[in-house]
């Protein structure tokens, strides 16, 4: 951290850390392991490939651009509509909303293994009362500064670091290393790339806190390249390891847990506890930030026209407490209802869209080589993710499929009555004249 109280390199990167580390081991792992089996790090590391290039893309806008900031704003900027931008910002809240339900979801199945109860109302209230309990801590004003960010995240990765490279050295003592290569002529790791595409957001939450880093130019790229880099090596690790050690159907029966379960043959009920502990932290954490970047977002789309003003007030200093309550509200619905393949699936098809359009726009000011490929790499990775996930939850998937339409279908009608309620009022208002002539 800085003199003057912002963020340094290590302070940014492990905000973006906290996220995807929550996102992408604790939380989509076991869904991804059950799609890919022993491929799921190949389906990581393709994931982190769009995402990265995606990540590009945001920066290089920010670098034409007079104003620095994430989506909504570039694509003002660039574009001059705000109804697209907005459009497109209410797609990335939700895509907030489904990582923060997620988040959510793997919270309280760890707590729920760590309870050793099997209720079946436990899981969701669980999920529930953690989103509460962070809803809560937000409105009080209380978020990890970035020196307590900085040393949870260390504690997190050391927990990891130790579990993958102690899982690594066993499963090669006992022949049990499976990494996955002759599954690549099958169609479950490029279905699982697409499902795992949510767990590589968290760096975009950096987008919006530039104000709380100290040179941003210099060190938001830096950041999240850093950030980036560091996730998929962990999340490959990890991947390796449970999908070599713990059995396939025990990933299939407990997805939500199977890092825990992977822990117990080499280090026992210590390394289970110890493991789901770390996990309750890690998407707590996870949830709290991406609450409180989310609010903040809102905030600004309140402030912008872009967003209804009876959600929260724009001018309210620190996060607004009404809307905190009506996105932990939400994003608990989510969490309670929900199932993880679900929840996963929307949250990775609401940021495919965002980070395609971002791409596009960046791909669209190319000036080089890699001004162009890069962009290009997000632009066609998104293009062809977000239909095969779409036609995996068809064919194999076919009750999540219709409701995460159902829930796009919602979300995309609520988007246009919003931006044209103007014509729509100026409809009604014709309507009545023609009558009362």
């Amino acid at each position: 951290m800085s003199d003057d109280g912002r963020l340094g390199l290590v302070g940014a990167a492990s905000i973006a850390l906290g996220g995807m580390i929550g996102g992408g081991v604790f939380a989509v792992l076991g869904v991804v392991a059950q799609i890919a089996g022993a491929a799921a790090w190949l389906s990581f590391s393709g994931a982190c490939l769009v995402s990265a290039a995606a990540a590009y893309s945001y920066l290089r806008l920010n670098d034409l651009s007079d104003r620095r900031g994430g989506s909504v704003t570039q694509i003002q900027a660039f574009t001059g509509n705000g109804a697209v931008a907005g459009v497109v910002g209410w797609t990335l809240l939700f895509g907030y909303l489904g990582a923060i339900a997620m988040y959510a979801f793997a919270f309280g199945s760890f707590a729920v293994e760590l309870l050793g109860t099997t209720h079946p109302l436990a899981r969701p209230v669980a999920s529930v009362v953690g989103i509460g309990l962070f809803v809560g801590l937000n409105v009080l004003g209380t978020r990890a500064s970035g020196i307590s960010e900085t040393a949870l995240v260390a504690v997190k990765l050391l927990v990891l670091l130790v579990f993958g490279l102690w899982g690594f050295y066993y499963g090669n003592r006992t022949g049990s290393l499976d990494f996955g290569l002759g599954r690549l002529t099958s169609v479950g790791p490029y279905y699982a790339l697409a499902v795992s595409f949510v767990s590589f957001q968290g760096w975009q939450l950096l987008m919006y806190d530039q104000e709380a880093i100290a040179n941003p130019r210099e060190i938001l790229p830096k950041a999240i390249y850093l950030s980036i880099a560091v996730t998929v090596v962990v999340d490959g690790l990890i991947a390796i390891v449970v999908t070599s050690l713990a059995p396939t159907e025990v990933i299939l029966q407990n997805p939500e847990t199977a890092l825990a379960v992977a822990a117990e043959p080499f280090m026992g009920q210590v390394g289970f506890t110890l493991v789901s502990a770390a996990a309750i932290f890690s998407t707590g954490s996870a949830v709290n930030g991406t609450l409180f970047s989310a609010a903040y977002f809102t905030k600004g789309m309140i402030g912008d026209g872009l967003f209804p003003d009876a959600v929260g007030r724009a001018g309210t200093d620190g996060v607004p407490t009404r809307t905190v309550v009506v996105l932990g509200t939400v994003a608990a619905g989510f969490a309670a209802v929900g199932s993880l393949q679900g929840i996963t699936s929307f949250g990775s098809l609401a940021f495919m869209a965002v980070f395609g359009a971002m791409s596009y726009l960046a791909f669209r000011e190319r000036d080089g080589y890699v001004s162009t490929l890069v962009p290009a790499v997000g632009v066609v990775g998104t293009s062809i993710l977000f239909p095969v996930l779409l036609y995996h939850l068809a064919t194999n998937e076919p009750g999540t499929f219709t409701t995460v339409v159902l829930a796009a279908v919602a979300v995309v009608s609520l988007e246009l009555l919003y931006f044209e309620r103007e014509t729509i009022r100026d409809g009604f208002h014709a309507v009545e004249e023609r009558i009362e002539s």
